[in-house]
């Protein structure tokens, strides 16, 4: 039995070394392929988001408002991940579904990042790998809360995606370059690629992608990047208590446009408890596509609370039909020489800027020519500071509302004399036993208002709910009409007899003794 054994295990060695010196695929175990191609179809594509800016509320009402649909259809078999983004970098991650069914088209992982620091350059840095470029987008939060902040606060982002870029390999920056190369054509009019990236249907008909306009992708950050303005319900607030006007939010909506076009950036404004096209935007950046029904990303410039500006879409002259004062160029040119500046940098005003250049022109120093960000913050005031929020409209019809506040020093100094001043004129204090009196009214006075919130106190004894309050209201009144008895009493009884003398002079009382002296001599000499 061995010696057969043995030769059977020989000849199927022999038999497969042969197979193979002659070319031939050995054989392969039918359940092992069969698990294999099962095990590649259920993994999922995964898609990175790399989350900038907002705090960790905001950052979590973008997920729920990215993947509310997704929540909402299978709740019941699914839990929503946890979020962990109160320190450094931050992550969660969500799964896609299908338009129609419950097929998972890819799993999105969010790498959370609040605040603009360089420090956090060699964590984000690792995220960035060849393998991951393709499938990575930028996404920075911004708040109606500060508008005012808003072009420096992307400015800062970008500075630390530049220090990020400084820790990356040379392979990834090469296929950042790859990946931006192919992003311009993506969506444009008259391309091959859908913002999907599939094919796009009338790719046959056109005969190209329209070239690029003044302004496009000037400065390509190496991934794909969306401006996500939350809470735009607050436009009403600010036109209703600010003093906003229509041009003045035009005139946001300007600076916002011509910045992202250097970056080939998108731009969507969103509000709580409100459907927008967050998700469409967001995946089809991704390359996310439903399998069954594919939902168009339309744009939307002309409500003022739910902008969407789709990558490859904007241009200059799109952004001068808003009208107003904007200079398209002049903003445009601003912020590439924001961005020039090294991470830290100190942004200068407006008036800082024009300072500096006139004494460069003395003396030959190199200053920095324009400024997007002391433009705009000169244009736009912060809206909880008081007065009107927004300094010049747009149209220039607005009158310039400021409020300048004091010196600390000075103006308590003046609330000094003022109090020096009170307190000479204050009378003399009162006595003590008034003092204790106004005290005792007060501790009374506290002592019914506690009384009346608290209301009655019960108990039971024995079986019979008794009245705390009322008990000892009873007891109160016994014990004084029983102190008013013993009083009564004492006094009766320490009452001095009264005195005769003053109602008798000495003459009465001698003739009333004399008189009973004779009434008593009489009766002795009477015969009995």
């Amino acid at each position: 039995m061995a010696s057969k054994a043995e030769r059977a295990s020989t000849y199927t060695a022999g038999s497969g070394d042969a197979d193979a010196r002659n070319g031939v695929e050995p054989k392969r175990n039918l359940w092992t392929s069969m698990l294999e191609s099962v095990a590649s179809g259920k993994r999922l594509p995964e898609k990175n988001l790399l989350i900038l800016g907002g705090s960790t509320d905001a950052q979590r009402e973008f997920l729920e408002s990215l993947s509310a649909d997704e929540e909402g259809r299978n709740s019941e078999r699914r839990k929503t991940p946890p979020i962990a983004n109160n320190f450094a970098l931050g992550y969660t991650y969500y799964d896609v579904l299908d338009t129609d069914q419950d097929d998972t088209l890819a799993r999105v992982s969010l790498y959370l990042l609040s605040q603009p620091s360089g420090e956090f350059a060699s964590l984000v840095s690792p995220l960035l790998t060849p393998e991951t470029i393709p499938n990575t987008a930028l996404v920075i939060l911004l708040d109606w809360a500060q508008p005012h902040l808003w072009l420096r606060q992307i400015w800062s982002w970008i500075q630390v995606l530049e220090e990020v870029m400084g820790h990356t390999s040379p392979e990834a920056h090469s296929e950042m370059e790859e990946t931006m190369s192919s992003w311009r054509e993506r969506g444009r009019g008259g391309s091959s690629t859908n913002l999907d990236g599939t094919p796009s249907a009338t790719a046959a008909d056109s005969d190209g992608s329209l070239p690029l306009g003044p302004g496009e992708w000037s400065e390509p950050l190496g991934l794909p990047v969306c401006v996500v303005c939350q809470n735009a319900q607050k436009i009403d607030f600010l036109e209703r208590n600010q003093g906003w006007k229509e041009p003045d939010f035009d005139t946001v909506l300007q600076y916002l446009r011509t910045v992202l076009l250097r970056h080939g950036g998108s731009l969507i404004y969103t509000s709580q408890n409100t459907p927008s096209q967050l998700p469409t935007l967001i995946h089809s950046t991704l390359g996310i596509t439903s399998l069954l029904k594919r939902q168009p990303l339309k744009h939307n410039v002309i409500d003022r609370d739910k902008i969407v500006v789709p990558p490859n879409w904007d241009s200059w002259g799109k952004i001068r039909v808003l009208g107003g004062n904007f200079d398209t160029e002049v903003a445009s040119k601003g912020w590439s020489e924001d961005i020039k500046l090294p991470l830290g940098s100190t942004l200068q005003s407006l008036e800082a800027l024009e300072q500096a250049r006139a004494e460069a022109s003395e003396t030959g120093k190199y200053v920095q020519e324009d400024s997007a960000i002391a433009r705009y913050e000169d244009w736009c005031r912060d809206p909880s500071s008081g007065g009107m929020a927004v300094v010049e409209s747009a149209m220039g019809g607005a009158t310039a509302v400021g409020v300048d506040s004091e010196d600390t020093q000075e103006f308590l100094e003046r609330q000094l004399k003022i109090l020096e001043a009170f307190k000479s004129n204050v009378p003399e204090k009162a006595p003590d036993n008034n003092i204790s009196t106004v005290s005792r009214r007060g501790d009374f006075a506290d002592e019914k208002t506690v009384s009346e919130h608290i209301g009655p106190v019960q108990f039971n004894m024995g079986g019979i709910q008794v009245d705390a309050d009322d008990m000892l209201q009873r007891l109160k009144d016994r014990n004084a009409n029983n102190a008013s008895d013993d009083e009564d009493v004492v006094e009766e009884e320490e009452a001095p007899a009264p005195n005769i003398t003053k109602e008798y002079d000495n003459e009465q009382l001698h003739d009333f003794f004399s008189g009973l002296m004779n009434r008593t001599g009489g009766a002795a000499e009477s015969p009995r």
